[in-house]
């Protein structure tokens, strides 16, 4: 959208809003009062001042002896004396899977290192989710299902060691090669599962499928916080709280440049607040989402009202992502204050889905983001991602309105494909500067594109 390059698409889209009367200038700040009301809601969990530390369990420090069984017994005795923390201390822990419950806290205090097993036998089947789909296979790393009051915090680091996983994703980039077992041939399985209507319980998989298991996953919680700790080198996503209400990630440190490394993916997230993390990843650093195709429109679990600010996103596909996975739909997602720029970083606000997955994605805010520098475009809506237009179902995005988004470095402003019978529906970019544009923005089929005092390299475009 540089000046002199506006196609004709994005000209008759600004001058349909005219015809339709939409001068009025809409107040600052319109939406926000709804944002100001998840945080006032969103409430950390609280625990009783009891502290249970694992090595009174048989934990042995130094990340060579297993203390999985010291894991389980300490959060057991916890839950036993009505609840409280669970201490992991300055040191090296080596685990598998850890299942926490009810009113437990687990705490990892400066300079511990929860260093988890490569070994997949240490990760029992349970019931969870793997790229929006429901099934059976490895338990996430630290995971925790249908239980109350539960939180990660400290200042430690929570090392998945994905590197030993990576491969299993197929892709070469990550250590795969011919000859060797990869993710595909499972992934494609679940998918057909999912779209045929199979039983949950009867989609196993586990050994001899490789799919990955993620880092966190709270499953069907309530009041649920994740405070402080470094996340890194997850097998598959980081932080993936589902179909959970009443969530906290705050101050935390997400890395890991590995296949679908995503940093957090709320889905069917029912009130979340993210703040002051960073984030420097192999995927989308944030992407919300309510279930995949089939299952995600059988589940009917949107997810809504959450709130993001003062967050840092560096390398990733994405900054502030909602999609591909939202069939069940995204409503009320608010973004402030953050802060991103990497040459790794693709885009800084991304939205994607097509005719396959379909959902609603509505009232999204953005304000006071600052970007140093995007690979691709500032903003993207992308229709056509992945399956595009063949399938049955349409997509809907619409009640998007940016404000004061300052981009340094981009080659486009916006890159934005609906599809024919589904058109990208109302955006407004207001008090936006982007510099450093050097290639015209892509708009294809949107209903109503508003630029209200933008400027492109130094330049006013379209202002209305």
């Amino acid at each position: 959208m540089m000046v002199g390059m506006l196609d004709r698409r994005t000209v008759l889209a600004v001058g349909a809003l005219l015809a339709t009367g939409l001068k009025a200038r809409p107040k600052a700040g319109d939406g926000w009062e709804r944002a100001a009301g998840i945080v006032a809601r969103v409430r950390p969990p609280v625990f009783p001042k009891r502290d249970v530390d694992i090595r009174a369990y048989g934990a042995q420090a130094g990340g060579r002896v297993l203390c999985t069984r010291a894991f389980a017994d300490a959060i057991a005795a916890c839950v036993a004396a009505g609840g409280g923390r669970v201490i992991v201390p300055d040191g090296r822990w080596l685990t598998g899977a850890i299942r926490l419950q009810s009113n437990v806290e687990l705490h990892l205090e400066e300079g511990a290192v929860l260093l988890f097993s490569t070994d997949p036998a240490l990760y029992p089947i349970v019931a969870t989710r793997f790229e929006g789909v429901e099934l059976m296979n490895y338990s996430p790393l630290i995971y925790a299902s249908d239980v109350r009051n539960v939180a990660v915090t400290g200042r430690g680091t929570i090392d998945g060691q994905g590197a030993a996983w990576w491969s299993w994703s197929g892709s070469a980039r990550h250590g795969w090669r011919e000859g060797l077992p990869n993710q595909r041939t499972a992934r494609i399985r679940l998918f057909e599962m999912a779209e045929k209507g199979v039983p949950v319980a009867e989609r196993r998989f586990g050994e001899g499928s490789y799919l990955r298991p993620n880092l966190i996953q709270f499953q069907r919680c309530d009041t649920v916080l994740i405070e402080g700790v470094t996340l890194r080198d997850s097998p598959c996503w980081n932080v993936h709280p589902v179909a959970s209400r009443n969530v906290t990630l705050r101050g935390v440190t997400v890395s890991g440049l590995g296949p679908n490394n995503d940093g957090c993916d709320p889905e069917s997230v029912d009130g979340m607040v993210i703040e002051d993390c960073t984030f420097d990843t192999g995927d989308d650093c944030i992407a919300i989402k309510s279930g995949r195709n089939a299952d995600g429109r059988r589940l009917a679990l949107p997810s809504h009202d959450i709130v993001i600010r003062r967050c840092t996103m560096k390398a990733g596909h994405g900054g502030v992502v909602i999609g591909s996975e939202v069939s069940g739909g995204v409503e009320n997602v608010f973004a402030e204050q953050c802060t991103m720029s990497s040459p790794d970083l693709w885009y800084a606000l991304r939205f994607k889905s097509n005719a396959v997955r379909g959902g609603r994605i509505a009232h999204v805010r953005a304000r006071d983001i600052t970007v140093g520098q995007v690979g691709k475009a500032a903003i993207t809506c992308d229709f056509q991602y992945e399956e595009g237009r063949n399938g049955p179902f349409t997509p809907e995005l619409d009640d998007i309105v940016v404000e004061r988004l300052k981009v340094a470095d981009a080659i486009r402003v916006l890159d934005c494909q609906g599809l024919p019978k589904a058109p990208v529906g109302r955006m407004t970019l207001r008090d936006c500067r982007f510099d450093g544009v050097r290639e015209p923005s892509i708009v294809e089929r949107i209903t109503a594109l508003r630029l209200d005092g933008v400027t492109v390299n130094g330049r006013p475009v379209a202002k209305l």
